[in-house]
């Protein structure tokens, strides 16, 4: 037997609220160079997501008291547009950004080599305009991306992806819905190349075989990000050529 919230989720069929199976990403869609005056910028579209990221710098320190003598400051705004949610969001950051904005900024300070430009500062700006649930795995993805267009001294893309628990079905890239209704959520930012994890939360509860299944899914989940991050700024450097090369 099945209650109402269980089919809510994931029908009888395996299929889940918006059609996916259990290990089916959303469709994602990253645009890099979107915003003309930033230093670096991206668009991304994470399933029902809409964020655009603007990166600036490296720049001087302002207040001066801030720079650091030996490496870089990396400072992360993310923020939530007041259209961006069913119901108006109070345009006032919230403690759920402030907290985000400080998990973003130690998710991709690994992946930057910070000491190359001691005495500046480099400034993220993550707005979302439409929310559906894993935006800052989202927003973490367009972010990376957005410093690499930025030009700054990089060990590797930061690629981010969820998993989570559906009743005794572990499942990859948590949507709104099941974010809300689910059992747990696992949020994980991973460095594919040096494979690393930057970023690991969870919310909800799992046994420990669970906890190992959801991580593992969500990094399989991070390394189909990190294709498509490659992708988009390939395409963005090298649109022509690659476009030649398939012609031939």
């Amino acid at each position: 037997m099945y209650n109402l919230k269980e089919l809510a989720l994931m029908d009888e069929n395996g299929k889940r609220s918006d059609g996916r199976g259990i290990d089916e990403l959303r469709s994602i869609k990253i645009t890099v160079g979107v915003v003309k005056n930033a230093d670096g910028s991206a668009y991304i579209e994470f399933g029902k997501n809409k964020i655009i990221v603007a990166v600036y710098g490296p720049r001087e320190v302002h207040p001066k008291h801030m720079a650091l003598p030996d490496r870089c400051v990396l400072r992360c705004r993310y923020h939530m547009s007041p259209f961006s949610t069913d119901t108006r969001k109070n345009p006032a950051p919230s403690r759920r950004e402030v907290e985000i904005s400080k998990v973003m900024r130690e998710s991709l300070e690994p992946s930057l080599i910070l000491s190359d430009y001691p005495r500046a500062v480099i400034d993220v700006f993550v707005e979302v305009l439409q929310a559906d649930g894993g935006s800052r795995c989202a927003g973490i993805n367009a972010a990376s991306v957005a410093l690499a267009d930025a030009g700054i001294n990089m060990r590797d893309l930061v690629s981010a992806c969820a998993a989570g628990r559906l009743s005794e079905n572990i499942v990859l890239d948590i949507n709104d819905l099941e974010d809300k209704e689910g059992d747990a959520d696992m949020p994980v930012a991973y460095l594919p190349n040096l494979e690393q994890v930057t970023l690991l939360q969870l919310d909800g509860k799992i046994t420990t075989a669970q906890f190992s299944e959801c991580l593992e899914k969500a990094i399989s989940g991070c390394k189909l990000v990190y294709e498509i991050q490659k992708e988009a700024l390939m395409k963005k450097y090298f649109g022509n050529e690659l476009e030649l090369k398939e012609e031939a």
